[in-house]
């Protein structure tokens, strides 16, 4: 569907979508009538995203719904592909490897390339072996190299993101990969943890110090990938708890969401203020951290919309 054209969805009602940037196709949708607007925002995008060009200005409306993950946190100020180099090099100079829990969509594809950027560079072997064990990954890659003017890559760099990548396809190839011990890096799915063919090689590298484990990007409180952040010394995995000896690492700067001060900015880019604006999608601190910066900062009308809570217009 393009975007920035209104699409009737009903006998009275008005759909407008606006790319987000936060994943290829992330829209932010304005949907009007006649009397009343409401803007859901999506997923905003960064303005400095790898990947992505910066988020598009939506239409105003009366009513916003306005993401808030990062409503309580800033991205560090680091050099995200200085680190994962760093983090490399040290893991496969004790023998080990490096295991990057990844999102199937934008983050497997973002980390590719900064993988692809530090080969080019020298900073890690050009023949380190780089397995992509995520068949999903390897699909959303494919679009994304179909769709590559959507992208803010040079067109050389957006031809050369695979390779020197293995994808692991089958389960069996992907069973073969837990039980190998040379050093490589391998980018699995899912991004927290949760499920997934991440979990077998978590449970085959977690225990030896010699690897490394790299959470690129936001963990759910709760979640797996959370709690190895949060220094968790075992974590069950298929029914079994697993000791982890493996050093964790957390890139947080990897992050494909607008921090507060990107979702303010995005905010001040509407041309008029909504009328109300409710906060949704977010942990209940980051929720209200946002709430009380949009109350401040910029003025307007703003409540944490309750889950499940009906509103009268």
């Amino acid at each position: 569907m393009a975007s920035g054209k209104d699409v009737a969805i009903g006998a009275d009602l008005q759909m407008r979508l606006t790319p987000a940037g936060h994943l290829l196709g992330a829209c932010s949708i304005t949907v009007r009538n006649a009397e009343h607007s409401v803007l859901f925002s999506g997923d905003v995008g960064r303005t400095d995203d790898l990947l992505m060009p910066p988020p598009q200005v939506p239409d105003s409306a009366d009513v916003l719904l306005v993401e808030s993950t990062y409503g309580n946190r800033l991205h560090p100020d680091e050099d995200v592909q200085q680190r994962l180099g760093d983090i490399i090099r040290r893991t496969i100079a004790r023998g080990g490897t490096v295991l990057l829990p990844t999102f199937a969509v934008g983050r497997a594809q973002a980390l590719m390339l900064i993988l692809q950027r530090l080969r080019q560079a020298g900073e890690i072997p050009t023949d380190l072996p780089i397995y992509l064990d995520s068949p999903m990954a390897q699909e959303a890659t494919r679009i994304y190299l179909a769709h590559r003017k959507l992208l803010r890559l040079p067109a050389a760099e957006s031809r050369t993101l695979c390779d020197h990548v293995t994808a692991v396809v089958t389960p069996k190839d992907s069973e073969k990969l837990v039980r190998q011990r040379w050093p490589s890096v391998i980018l699995s799915a899912s991004g927290m943890a949760t499920g997934g063919r991440v979990l077998y090689h978590l449970a085959s590298l977690a225990p030896h110090p010699r690897n490394s484990i790299v959470f690129p990007g936001f963990q759910v409180p709760g979640s797996r990938g959370a709690k190895l952040v949060d220094g968790a010394r075992d974590v069950k995995i298929h029914g079994q708890y697993v000791a982890v000896k493996a050093a964790v690492h957390h890139l947080e700067g990897f992050s494909g969401h607008a921090d507060a001060n990107g979702l303010l900015q995005w905010m001040r880019r509407l041309a008029q203020p909504p009328q109300q604006v409710y906060v949704v999608h977010g942990d209940a601190d980051a929720a209200d951290a946002l709430r009380i910066r949009i109350d401040e900062e910029l003025g307007w009308k703003v409540r944490v919309a309750p889950h499940g809570a009906t509103v009268p217009v």
